[in-house]
């Protein structure tokens, strides 16, 4: 079962929306709930990439009520980026002085190793400390991955060393197996303006949606085709299928949609054409997100499309070419083998286009 509502108030409806499920019949007061974000950057969520800090203020009122006073939130940003300084940014350090509540870095975590599906993987040593954990993924765009959703959301309970390693080795198969050992009590997604090309967020398309569920992959799957894909075309959706973390929506989904007149006129479609249209002009052999994203992003701004057909060799990016003489553009420290390396990890999409320029 999924259930949907509509409008601005973000905070009210997200008290709402948990008010349907049966959440309190399964919380005590004595328990350790920990909530999960999406921080990836330090940017503010009406960007499109960051949780929108009134829906964890609404989850924290609904816990309050329930005797769970000072619930911890934690989260690691992606590489290259500081959680400290997203937790200031996105205003979480605000909403933990308000209520007293921990903020838990997990860049500063110990990490636990665990096996699953044939992977050894470093994970968050809090994750496993938690009794209750909630995820509260954004509905958007990511340039490797089409989508991130609830899924995904959990790379951020992994440390940095291994969000290398999930790059290295291919993103899809490791999240999927991720989602075998951390599993979430619930799912709360902001679906309010994801930004629906990018991770990072810039392009914001306003849904004004919250989706709640205990399915990741039902939530995932339906959401996307929100964006426009066929559930099958995530790859990681298909396997945390296989490996049993839930199932995929289908006709007989049970979908309740609440406040429906708050709903936008325009749904977000597909618009990932910005990402399909540059790939052929670069070279990716396991890229991290924050690198790639930043590579993207650059080659939108600086018009570089406009010499496709006089572009010979692609561009060079990822994990893949350390330790490779190469010719041509490199982006990354990962490509200071190639003739013109542009430095970084990651580098500024600001800089990659100074040095395309």
């Amino acid at each position: 079962m999924i259930n949907i509502i509509y409008g601005t108030n973000i905070l009210e409806m997200t008290y709402e929306l948990l008010c349907k499920l049966p959440v309190e019949k399964r919380l005590r007061c004595d328990m350790k709930v920990v909530i999960k974000p999406n921080l990836v950057v330090a940017k503010p969520a009406d960007e499109g990439a960051t949780t929108h800090p009134e829906i964890v203020e609404g989850i924290i009122r609904f816990l309050k009520d329930f005797g769970i006073a000072k619930p911890a939130i934690a989260e690691g940003s992606w590489l290259g980026e500081k959680t400290d300084r997203a937790f200031l940014r996105c205003g979480y350090e605000t909403l933990a002085k308000r209520y007293g509540l921990q903020l838990i870095d997990t860049k500063k975590d110990n990490v636990v190793k665990k096996t699953a599906s044939g992977l050894t993987l470093g994970i968050c040593a809090t994750f496993f400390e938690s009794d209750f954990l909630i995820n509260v993924p954004v509905l958007k765009g990511h340039c490797q991955t089409t989508m991130t959703c609830c899924l995904k959301n959990l790379k951020g309970c992994i440390p940095d060393s291994e969000k290398r390693h999930y790059h290295n080795i291919g993103l899809h198969q490791p999240i999927a197996a991720l989602n075998t050992i951390l599993k979430p009590d619930l799912h709360v997604i902001d679906g309010i303006c994801g930004d629906p090309v990018f991770e990072e967020g810039g392009n914001p398309v306003p849904s004004n949606r919250i989706l709640i569920g205990t399915d990741p992959v039902l939530l995932d799957s339906y959401c996307a085709t929100l964006l426009g894909y066929l559930p099958e075309e995530i790859d990681y959706i298909r396997y945390a299928k296989e490996y049993g973390v839930g199932s995929l929506v289908n006709k007989g989904t049970k979908i309740n949609e609440f406040q429906t007149e708050n709903r936008p006129k325009n749904t977000v479609q597909n618009q990932c054409y910005l990402v399909r249209e540059l790939a052929p002009l670069i070279d990716d052999r396991n890229a991290c997100s924050a690198c790639y994203a930043a590579l993207i992003l650059a080659l939108n701004k600086s018009g570089i499309r406009k010499f496709n057909n006089k572009i010979t060799e692609k561009i060079k990016i990822g994990q893949g070419f350390r330790g490779e003489q190469l010719t041509g553009i490199g982006v990354g420290n990962c490509t200071q083998g190639c003739k013109y390396s542009i430095p970084g990890c990651p580098p500024s999409a600001v800089n990659i286009i100074q040095a395309l320029k």
